[in-house]
């Protein structure tokens, strides 16, 4: 498998670079391979909207909190008001995107990491 990266030439293992610093680490031959390009986007793919989600709610919380105090005094049932249910919510969606995470990384990212460890510890035997 020859991969390229500008100014460097091709990449397989340890062929020497024009650099003339020898020969590419493996850590730079998986860093350049189709693998963990598709595994940074996949990653990218979940964790972006997931992060936005989070901070967009979160900061809707904190938003209506200082800026309408009587919205969240509301009463739902008992003592339990508005702003405590936001704040209980705010416990359940980080749980919720910690099972979803948890989730896509054992069915998405973990059987091309899994090629990609390989592939650098075979490189360390020879």
């Amino acid at each position: 498998m020859a991969l390229t990266q500008p100014g460097r030439g091709s990449i397989s293992g340890t062929v020497s670079t024009q650099s003339g610093r020898g020969s590419v680490s493996g850590y730079e031959v998986v860093w350049a391979s189709r693998d963990f390009r598709t595994l940074r986007r996949r990653f990218g793919s979940f964790s972006l909207p997931a992060c936005v989600l989070f901070f967009t709610w979160y900061f809707l919380f904190v938003i209506t909190a200082v800026f309408a105090p009587g919205f969240m005094r509301i009463g739902v049932f008992g003592d339990v008001n508005v702003g405590l249910c936001f704040g209980v919510l705010q416990f359940a969606s980080t749980f919720a995107i910690a099972v979803g995470y948890h989730r896509c990384a054992r069915r998405r990212l973990d059987p091309l990491s899994g090629r990609l460890r390989q592939r650098l510890e075979a490189g360390r035997k020879h």
